[in-house]
């Protein structure tokens, strides 16, 4: 017979804790599938055995712990708790980890691991690599990161660059000014200040250039000194590129890159500055490369799962459904005599040559 012991939750709606649909709820019983849990109103009753409920009630104890320091917890967030060990977690969290308050008292902090690691390395280095799959915070912790040293007075300016990669394509059809073209690709940029500083305080700021968000080619020929510099999407920087942007470091500026070498718009036959980068600058003295994984990432839950699915197929060798790599498939020489000699029809699509058999 197994004993039987009550958890009451902390000050929050229960809605937060169980979720939509009991979806929260559901993962927390997934990882103690040998206690029946019952969650009613404001508490949750657990049945099982006394080692399993031990284990159950420290988990318990980290989630409460985090509720009552943040206000909520995502579906990520029980994955997370759940997984990892709640002592690192609070010892990480003893000193105030506060990046930056922003509008309305929302705390910026780095939320996993490899996010404090990118805190980290920015504070003992001046050029920081963090690479990553898309919503794994690596380029929100490096705007909070330039914003906070903004406020402190460390720089005098915040300046954000993206190589206009998939803009520049169709750029000449978009309406208005290169300014208005360009708006939409950088606004996720945009969404990150405004997180951070009132959409006023931003309106200024870009007004009197304290903080510039241009695209990459507008750095040539420029030293970007007593700044905080973010380079974001590098995945999408050509070698020449990547190599033009490192080098408009000025003596009193901190550099980060943020990408994801997986997601590269490049056409094919164009290595990716990031790749490059990551390849012959390791080791390299006062700079540092952070990974960050599917397990940093903070949106939605199923994000988590949709990089993990292509990672798998990924590692297998597929790549999706654009056919084999360049390279993969030997091509075939044809010539028109030899079409000719097989009985081929030369006047009908004489510039398409003939299927394989």
């Amino acid at each position: 017979m197994g004993s039987e012991r009550r958890f009451a939750l902390p000050d929050v709606p229960p809605l937060e804790f169980f979720g939509v649909g009991h979806r929260k709820f559901s993962i927390l019983r997934s990882h103690f599938p040998k206690l029946k849990l019952v969650g009613r109103g404001n508490e949750v009753k657990a049945l099982g055995s006394e080692n399993d409920l031990d284990q159950f009630a420290a988990k318990w104890d980290l989630i409460v712990w985090h509720l009552e320091r943040y206000g909520k917890i995502e579906e990520d967030d029980f994955e997370r708790l759940v997984r990892e060990d709640g002592t690192d977690l609070k010892r990480a969290a003893s000193e105030d980890d506060t990046l930056v308050y922003g509008p309305g008292g929302l705390r910026v902090t780095a939320r996993t691991p490899n996010q404090r690691k990118l805190v980290d390395a920015v504070g003992q280095n001046d050029m920081v690599f963090a690479i990553g799959p898309a919503g794994s915070g690596k380029t929100y912790t490096a705007v909070a990161l330039a914003v906070q040293a903004l406020k402190e007075k460390r720089v005098r300016r915040i300046i954000m660059t993206r190589p206009a990669v998939e803009a520049g394509e169709n750029l000449g059809f978009l309406p208005g000014d290169l300014k208005e073209k360009l708006d939409p690709y950088m606004q996720p940029l945009y969404d990150a200040l405004t997180d951070m500083l009132p959409y006023d305080r931003v309106a200024d700021h870009l007004e009197k250039g304290v903080i510039e968000i241009a695209p990459l080619a507008f750095m040539r020929g420029r030293t970007l000194d007593k700044a905080f510099v973010i380079l974001d999407e590098a995945q999408n920087t050509t070698v020449a590129q990547m190599k033009m942007f490192l080098t408009r470091m000025g003596r009193s500026a901190t550099f980060i890159v943020t990408g994801d070498a997986s997601q590269v718009d490049l056409p094919r036959k164009q290595e990716s500055g990031l790749r490059f980068a990551r390849r012959v600058l390791r080791g390299v003295e006062g700079l540092a490369f952070v990974e960050l994984t599917g397990d940093d990432v903070v949106r939605h839950a199923l994000v988590k799962r949709v990089i993990q699915a292509f990672e798998r197929e990924e590692s297998q060798g597929n790549g999706g459904g654009m056919g084999p790599p360049l390279g993969a498939v030997p091509a075939k020489k044809w010539h028109r005599n030899q079409a000719e000699q097989e009985g081929g029809d030369t006047d009908a699509d004489s510039d398409i040559a003939p299927s394989e058999s």
